[in-house]
């Protein structure tokens, strides 16, 4: 019976933790309403019993508080759920609380007390010589020879059973790859075999932790070869029909079944029975009709079989047959009084039948059916009773579950299995009831249920997320201690709660170590890190974290490479971050604009031209646009170089080639030739444009006047204007050459240019005379500055807000502007409004007439169109006379929506600090400062 008991594992027994999307169900399953709201209590509330062996500690809201931790903002307010630990522990502590001359407040469980009773758990379920195995199997794996050296000298006791509880401790412990080699080990040594039962226990440890492909593989070497270390009397190819068919792949090993029969050869009735499960899983109906008639005739059938059948049955939804058939094994049981065997094979099937109503949704006729089964008191409930939490889990219905769970406890003394209480605890989790988790895993410390490492991973799980992340550190590292192997989920969080209260460094060592194991935690936990460490300046530390990731093929998101590579930018280790892009780009992923900027810019500030142009062609290659910024950085650099024309053509050909030889192209190296103070190159990419037979349009023209101009080439600015013979161009030429002689300061070439556009019946742009009004002002010739206004006026042209302001900011400073304007006035002795109303303001900013401030407001509209500029030379003159004046109008500029720069910030501190009134003017500052702005 115990090979087939072996098989009944099948049965869903240990089946991964899902979330089932089944929807919330209503359960309307028979029970008393009495005492209902005391089961309720108690499931939520931590019992208080002083004659017990524990004691009710602290909260754990009082632990974070002590340590500070800033985790304990995400907890609930209401978790004053706490741990228990020995009754010894608890006494001492009074004992010390007491020779200090403290009460009972100064008893506060410390996160090193809580560790250690964690630990203690734990421990309880580790057996020595099987952590040890597994010890040696990580310490010498990579080397096969030290590795069986090591293995012999732990004369192990090698049979079936022992092989099996090395097995399922690997298993628990998720070491898959330590279970491999062990399995290898034991086959090669000699003495022992493997048999049915090892070879069934080890695929489906493959087979459940996705290790297919080993599967596979060794199922390929076992048939090529037929080396599989089996016993003599056990055929290669029943192994292979079993392996084929755990792996999923029920049509393969029946074409191996079919091969053995051609041969004379057929399976055992272990070998029949994991077939004929694996045809149920696989769908394939037919096949096991087939299966199953083989079984009866060979006299193989029994209990195994019947709950095969029962699985089958429910498979196909068939479910009133289902029932039937199970009541008529229950009804055959009541005759025969069944062996002891036999009763666990019907506790088997009510089990499969109770999971097959509830996967179809009748969760009510489960219900009624437990506890009519139960009442008979002929089988075992405690596999049906973990089904019926299992699937209570999974749709939703916690509250349910627990009562569920309290009531058979207190009735029938019943204990959850810890697969049961696994899936609870990570349930409760993902919903975030901290307190009933709490309460769960204090439940299974006092039933002394051994905690296997879903059990220790769902705890660290829990500390981390109640903010007693020192807990769940030492926990961690004394995981050797124990035989814990952190999960994924488990490495998160203890990641991302130990970058939340600043221990990086920690988290580093973590991750670090993790990786190194074969683990990789998430992205996201990545993510966290490497950006703590950034804002901490460890940069060498996240360079070793993702270069160690990259090694061991790892997936980095774009955002944790963009994080780092900004990072290193950003502290100047520009070689660095080309490393970290170089990586990105070999994995064929896109770097952002963002990350090409700051690598562009880092190496054109650092002389690395070449750099940064091959990068700026990359950029455009993946397909972004570079801005003219990054093209005006990299030219730059490039001009500083030694031999800057080879560098600078070779980026033009590139473009060139890249946009079709279009014009554009050509005015922008000219452009930017000249801004680079490179005329020479301007003109001859002017001239290489006429050689390749691309006529120079009027922007062309305008772009190399400008590139003469903005380098003091004022002779070869002018013979250029005078070599160029085209009536259509001659207003923009005009208007450069204004605009150009101005920003170098040519005063008199200006106004005579400005005077033969006027005779030539060319219009100026505004932007010539706000160029010309601006260097004028300058210069303090003011009488000229007039006459252009005046001029202005005369064409009936309205005053830009640049003009405006610029009258404004010079009638603040002196009274040479009011007073060339008082002369003109005079001798034309024009009264139009306009020019009034502009005498006006300058005298009002000049200080020679007193108006109201909406007044002021309404001569600027009527001139010109007010902006932040104007109202900040408004606040100006106010500050300068009336500082309260200053402050009502600073407050309703706010009102209008107006938003404050750093010059209105800047006048409004130097107000105070000039009226004397210092406090004021330091808050100001403050106030500068808290907005961005740096005081002048």
């Amino acid at each position: 019976m115990g090979v087939c008991f072996e098989v009944c594992s099948l049965i869903n027994e240990t089946e991964q933790v899902e979330d089932l999307k089944l929807g919330r169900v209503v359960l309307c399953w028979k029970e008393e309403k009495e005492g209902e709201g005391q089961i309720q209590k108690e499931m939520l509330v931590p019992k208080q019993v002083a004659k017990s062996s524990r004691v009710f500690l602290s909260s754990l809201f009082l632990f974070n508080l002590k340590n500070n931790n800033p985790l304990i903002s995400t907890t609930s307010p209401s978790l004053y759920c706490c741990l228990y630990y020995d009754y010894s522990t608890a006494v001492a502590a009074a004992a010390a609380a007491a020779a200090r001359g403290g009460g009972t407040r100064d008893r506060v469980t410390s996160a090193k007390d809580i560790a250690t009773s964690f630990k203690e758990w734990f421990k309880k379920g580790n057996n020595e010589l099987l952590n040890r195995i597994f010890v040696t199997i990580q310490k010498h794996g990579e080397d096969k020879e030290a590795l069986g050296l090591a293995l012999s000298q732990l004369r192990l006791p090698l049979n079936e059973s022992f092989v099996l509880d090395v097995l399922a401790y690997g298993k628990n412990r998720n070491e898959i790859y330590s279970c491999v080699k062990f399995f290898d080990w034991a086959g090669h040594n000699g003495g022992f075999f493997h048999t049915r039962v090892t070879f069934h226990a080890f695929f489906k440890i493959l087979t459940e932790s996705k290790g297919m492909s080993v599967m596979l593989d060794f199922l390929e070497v076992c048939k090529g070869t037929g080396d599989v270390y089996v016993h003599h009397n056990m055929r290669f190819q029943t192994v292979l029909v079993m392996g084929y068919a755990v792996a999923g792949k029920p049509d393969v090993a029946l074409q191996m079944l079919g091969r053995m029969r051609f041969q004379g050869l057929d399976l055992d009735t272990f070998s029949y029975h994991v077939l004929l499960n694996s045809l149920i899983e696989g769908v394939f109906f037919e096949g096991f009709e087939a299966i199953f008639k083989q079984i009866s005739l060979r006299g193989f059938e029994g209990v195994v079989t019947r709950v095969l059948k029962m699985k089958y049955l429910c498979k196909q939804k068939l479910l009133d047959e289902a029932e039937a058939y199970f009541r008529g094994l229950v009804n055959e049981g009541k005759v025969d009084k069944c062996r002891r065997g036999e009763m666990f094979g019907y506790a088997h099937a009510l089990s499969v039948l109770v999971d097959g109503f509830c996967q179809n949704g009748l969760f009510v006729k489960a219900g009624e059916l437990i506890e009519e089964i139960s009442k008979l008191e002929l089988v075992p409930m405690e596999s049906a009773y973990g089904i019926w939490l299992k699937n209570l889990v999974h749709a939703g219905e916690i509250d349910a579950a627990f009562k569920f769970m309290k009531s058979k406890k207190s009735l029938e003394g019943y204990v959850p299995d810890i697969f049961w209480c696994n899936s609870l605890l990570f349930r409760l989790l993902k919903d975030n009831r901290l307190e009933d988790t709490c309460d769960l895993l204090i439940e299974m410390k006092e039933n002394q249920i051994s905690a296997n490492t879903v059990t220790m991973n769902a705890a660290l799980c829990f500390f981390c997320k109640v903010g007693m992340v020192e807990v769940a550190h030492k926990l961690y590292k004394s995981k050797l201690e124990f035989g814990f192997s952190p999960n994924t989920m488990a490495y998160n969080y203890l990641i991302n709660s130990l970058c939340g209260v600043g221990s990086s460094g920690e988290a580093y060592s973590l991750l670090k170590n993790s990786i190194k194991q074969g683990y990789f935690p998430g992205t996201r936990a990545f993510s966290v890190l490497a950006d703590a460490l950034c804002r901490q300046g460890k940069l060498d530390m996240v360079m070793e974290l993702v270069l160690l990731a990259l090694s061991k093929n790892f997936r980095l998101s774009d955002s944790t490479y963009e994080r780092v590579i900004s990072a290193l930018c950003r502290a100047g280790r520009f070689e660095d971050g080309y490393v970290m892009h170089g990586e990105f780009n070999r994995r064929n992923r896109v770097a952002t604009v963002a990350t090409y900027r700051q690598l562009i810019h880092g190496f054109s500030k650092s002389n690395r031209g070449h750099v940064a142009s091959r990068l700026l062609i990359e950029m455009q290659d993946k397909g972004h646009q570079p801005t003219r910024k990054m093209f005006r950085a990299v030219f730059r650099c490039l001009c500083d170089m030694e031999n800057p024309e080879m560098h600078f053509f070779k980026l033009l050909e590139m473009q060139l080639y890249r946009h079709k030889f279009n014009t554009k192209v050509y005015n922008f190296f000219i452009d930017e030739a000249g801004r680079s103070k490179k005329p020479e190159l301007a003109r001859e990419v002017f001239e290489m444009m006429q050689r390749n037979g691309i006529e120079p349009n009027v922007g062309s023209h305008v772009f190399i006047l400008k590139a003469f101009l903005r380098n003091g080439r004022i002779s070869d600015a002018l013979n250029f204007l005078k070599a160029t013979h085209d009536s259509k161009m001659d207003e923009k030429l005009y208007r450069a050459m204004v605009v150009g002689l101005c920003e170098v300061k040519r005063t008199d070439l200006a106004l005579d240019f400005l005077k033969a556009m006027q005779s030539k019946e060319l219009v100026p742009s505004m932007e010539c005379y706000e160029a010309v009004v601006r260097l004028l002002c300058s210069t303090k010739n003011y009488d000229m500055v007039v006459k252009i206004i005046n001029d202005l006026k005369k064409c009936q042209r309205k005053l830009t807000s640049l003009i405006g302001n610029v009258l404004l900011l010079h009638s603040l400073k002196s009274n040479e502007l009011y007073e060339s304007w008082v002369r003109s006035r005079e001798v034309q002795n024009d009264t139009s409004s306009d020019l009034s109303n502009l005498g006006l303001l300058i005298s009002a900013f000049s200080g020679h007439l007193e108006v109201s401030l909406e007044y002021l407001e309404g001569l600027i509209e009527q001139c010109f169109p007010p902006d932040i500029y104007t109202c900040n030379m408004l606040l100006r003159m106010l500050c300068m006379r009336d500082l309260d004046r200053a402050q009502k109008y600073f407050n309703r500029l706010r009102d209008k929506g107006f938003e404050p720069n750093r010059w209105t910030f800047d006048i409004m501190a130097h107000g105070h600090f000039k009226h004397g009134r210092q406090v004021q003017g330091r808050l100001w500052v403050d106030e500068m400062s808290r907005k961005g702005f740096d005081p002048t």
